[in-house]
């Protein structure tokens, strides 16, 4: 860790920045650094450490110690990546929230780039940096460049966000607290950032940073990687799911109709994204009733085999 000089802590700093964490020793120290490097420093940095049992916590006090932007914050065991994520929202105080993964990092800009973007148009609620994936030693693979969440017309942009084709990388992008409180935030099933998104663009726009500053990276260890199963990438979302029936794609659907009906539309713009939500589930449905008869088939083996076993051992 590089000497600067030691910032002072603001009372209530105009961005959050909220780093989520589990067994993060590789990279943790990388995102931190980008984030302190900052061009922009009126920012706090929420961390919440899902009960690592590697130097994760070591590695954080240490920054912690030396910069009072940052706030440092332990759970007792690890309570699921939905949970951690949601956590560090809402112990954030600032004006501007953005997420960052552990593993990723940001260019020294990003702060300063998505704040003007939002501070200049007060109907968009996201601004988003280009951004550039690259491989476990950070070697640049592609520099990802697109426009989602800009239409005017609101059902169009929802279908953008939804329909599925693309990554999600736009959930770490700068949003406004106060909008992203209105959601439900990250729910514990695969794919619920992609219905975030879709539920943010309904409050408004999507700025676009036409600059790449934000450093996916793609590598073994990440949490697509290491859970491709829907069993396995539920239990990661919340452990208590292990075993259970999650349905994602069913809840993805019901999820998008509630946030249609929470959101202030008018009558007909409502009616437009409840037809693009029908659109949604036409091009779907098959692969949902699949998921059904799959996740049903896979708890019934579950809890046959654990009743075999119990009797094997009573």
């Amino acid at each position: 860790m590089s000497e600067r000089p030691r910032p002072k802590a603001a009372a209530q700093a105009m961005v959050s920045v909220g780093l989520p964490v589990y067994n993060g020793q590789k990279y943790l120290a990388m995102a931190i650094e980008s984030v302190l490097a900052q061009t922009f420093a009126d920012f706090e940095l929420v961390i919440s450490d899902n009960g690592s049992t590697d130097a994760t916590q070591e590695i954080c006090e240490a920054y912690a110690a030396r910069d009072p932007r940052i706030r440092y914050l332990r759970q007792p065991q690890n309570c699921g990546a939905g949970f951690n994520y949601n956590f560090v929202f809402h112990e954030a105080r600032g004006q501007y929230f953005k997420w960052l993964a552990h593993d990723d990092w940001l260019a020294p800009d990003n702060l300063k780039a998505s704040v003007a973007a939002l501070e200049s148009d007060p109907s968009t609620v996201l601004a988003y940096t280009h951004h550039i994936d690259v491989d476990a030693d950070g070697v640049e693979i592609r520099a990802v460049r697109r426009t989602k969440g800009q239409n005017e017309d609101i059902s169009k942009r929802f279908w953008d966000l939804m329909e599925g084709s693309y990554t999600c990388e736009e959930v770490f992008g700068l949003i406004r607290s106060a909008i992203l409180r209105k959601t439900p935030l990250i729910a514990n099933y695969t794919d619920s950032d992609r219905t975030l998104l879709g539920e943010l663009v309904l409050y408004g726009k999507f700025a676009e940073v036409r600059e790449p500053l934000f450093y996916h990276r793609i590598h073994a260890g990440s949490s697509v990687r290491q859970n491709p199963v829907f069993h396995q990438r539920a239990a990661w979302f919340d452990p208590k799911l292990k075993g259970r029936l999650v349905l994602s794609a069913w809840r993805q659907f019901f999820q998008m109709l509630r946030a249609i009906l929470n959101a202030p539309l008018d009558l007909r713009t409502r009616a437009a994204c409840y037809w693009q939500a029908l659109r949604w589930f036409k091009w779907r449905w098959r692969w949902m009733f699949e998921q059904l008869f799959g996740e049903l088939w896979h708890y019934l083996r579950l809890n046959l085999k654990r009743l075999g076993t119990g009797r094997a051992t009573s």
